[in-house]
């Protein structure tokens, strides 16, 4: 990883003269009080590496006679220039060759040196920033609409069967009635076979007493007519045969009852009507359960498909332990972006900007005074064991910062040059 070793820098915005040696790693921290230009040395930086989309609107120092100047050496050897009226790119490599801006895009990364970009990005920038850089961005927004759909469905579909189920219970229901409507045309026919039959019984109990009448008759006849005693007994014989059978035929015969016929046609039009209740209960019921089953394995799915999202980013290689997306949200250590700590803010960024460009091993940070000294002290030791650089500035003169900044000069760096001046002595051939 490439970090910076050495800095000067003179006459840029507030900065008049400046030489600062960056900790290798961890947390170089710029103090001093307001409008001093500790905001001025980390502009400077930006536009020495980032190039002239950097470059300050106001570059050279109010009040200077004398063009900015920059002196950048990094790690891997580089050393980075800018000076003179229109403050020209000079990169040379450790070789001597001259080289430019494309060479220094190789291991700068954007957001390291404006880290607020990505800071002041909304949750679901930040997210996708995680997943295009882990290589999942694609893979899991299709994932996430998925269960979106399917979530929309089981939704729709639980609203149905709730609804089946709340008309299902409030459906009377009548278990003595029939299982299907009743028809008033089979009654009636049932009642006219019936009336028909009753019909020839007593057609048939007529003819008994007919017979019955006959035979008194003309059993009178044989004793008022003797002399016609052999015609007559031959008579009365196969009239009394004829009374037997006759007789026996109506010992068999049953009426049958048409009441209940009578009942149901009177109470055709309640009966359906029940029947008819109970129809809607059973299919309201019945579909309850469909819409139930399909609720169930919508759930399925939406089980399956949060699954594969979770294995997803468990078999990625994340930058942070701790660091995953849920719902479009950046999440680190359970924790959404706004519920984070400054600290554990700070470290997902910086590992996020690291995950970006792995060969950018340094970072800037702007205005780390809303950050306690705890905080700093942790933040700086995560950057130490991670191998990380960090040039950051605060609104303070205490014992955390690195260098104070004071009327555009580093406290005591000024006197220290002065005083060297003074002790040096002059040499034949030295100018």
């Amino acid at each position: 990883m490439v970090t910076i070793s050495k800095l000067e820098i003179e006459n840029v915005k507030r900065v008049k003269a400046v030489k600062v040696e960056p900790s290798p790693a961890g947390l170089t921290i710029v103090g001093g009080k307001n409008k001093q230009g500790k905001t001025s040395i980390l502009d400077a930086i930006a536009w020495g590496l980032g190039g002239n989309k950097y470059r300050p609107s106001q570059a050279k120092r109010e009040g200077s006679v004398t063009d900015p100047f920059l002196h950048i050496v990094l790690s891997n050897g580089l050393i980075v220039e800018r000076k003179g009226k229109n403050s020209d790119l000079k990169v040379i490599d450790p070789n001597g060759q001259k080289a430019g801006q494309q060479l220094l895009d190789v291991f700068v990364e954007e957001l390291a040196i404006n880290l607020p970009k990505f800071i002041n990005s909304t949750s679901k920038e930040k997210a996708n920033t995680l997943l295009q850089i882990i290589g999942v961005g694609n893979k899991l927004h299709e994932l996430e609409q998925q269960e979106q759909e399917v979530y929309n469905r089981r939704r729709t579909i639980g609203q149905i069967a709730d609804q089946k189920a709340k008309f299902a219970k409030e459906q009377p229901y009548f278990p003595d009635a029939p299982k299907e409507p009743v028809s008033a045309s089979d009654l009636i026919k049932q009642q006219q076979e019936i009336l028909a039959r009753n019909g020839e019984n007593q057609r048939k109990r007529q003819c008994v007493t007919q017979i019955q009448a006959e035979f008194e008759q003309v059993g009178r006849e044989v004793t008022r007519l003797t002399a016609q005693l052999n015609a007559a007994q031959k008579k009365y014989g196969e009239l009394q045969s004829d009374l037997a059978v006759a007789q026996k035929d109506a010992l068999d015969l049953r009426d049958e009852s048409t009441a209940e016929l009578e009942s149901n046609i009177q109470q055709i039009d309640d009966i359906n009507r029940k029947v008819r209740a109970n129809l809607d209960k059973d299919k309201a019921e019945d579909d309850a359960k469909e819409y139930g089953a399909q609720y169930q394995k919508l759930s399925q799915q939406i089980d399956q498909v949060r699954q594969e999202k979770a294995d997803l980013l468990t078999n990625t290689n994340l930058p942070l332990p701790g660091l995953s997306v849920d719902d479009g949200e950046l999440i680190y250590e359970g924790q959404q972006w706004d519920n984070m700590s400054g600290a554990d803010q700070l470290k997902v960024s910086t590992a996020i900007v690291r995950k970006l460009k792995p060969e950018c091993g340094f970072i800037l940070l702007d205005k780390l005074e809303q950050m306690d000294t705890d905080t700093l002290k942790e933040f700086g030791t995560w950057l130490e064991q991670e191998g990380l650089q960090a040039i950051a500035t605060r609104v303070s003169t205490g014992d955390e910062c690195s260098i104070i900044i004071s009327d555009g000069y580093v406290e005591g760096q000024e006197k220290a040059e002065e005083e060297q001046s003074q002790t040096k002595t002059w040499k034949p051939g030295e100018f």
